[in-house]
């Protein structure tokens, strides 16, 4: 069974940068997906970033554009997200979850979530 255990998030000032880690145990569908997700309070959750598993192809919203970098080391078993020039409106709850979609470029993709990460970006 797939199991997703985030770390890294915590509080930046505004133009800070942070990390995000998803450890993934368990048997992985390469044909999958994994991707990183995001929920403030009163928003829906949304899509931060998304790859597949077996070619590595990327999918990044306008939202988060090239400020952050979703990246996937299969020997660690472990998806990143790298985030920088963080603004306040990036302070989140943050979950990644794993699906059978091609980038999990929506949350409806996903079947498996992690149990989320807080990320608070304040001055």
């Amino acid at each position: 069974q797939v199991q997703l255990v985030e770390s890294g998030g915590g509080s930046v000032q505004p133009g800070g940068s942070l990390r995000l880690s998803c450890a993934v145990s368990g048997p992985i569908n390469r044909r999958g997906c994994l991707g990183w997700f995001r929920q403030a309070p009163g928003k829906e959750r949304e899509t931060v970033a998304g790859l597949h598993i077996g070619n590595g192809d990327k999918y990044s919203p306008d939202s988060t554009g090239n400020r952050f970098t979703i990246s996937y080391d299969n020997a660690k078993g472990t998806l990143y997200l790298q985030m920088r020039s963080l603004r306040p409106d990036d302070t989140a709850m943050y979950y990644c979850g794993a699906g059978l979609a091609t980038y999990c470029s929506a949350p409806k993709y996903v079947h498996l979530w992690g149990q989320g990460i807080q990320v608070t970006v304040s001055s």
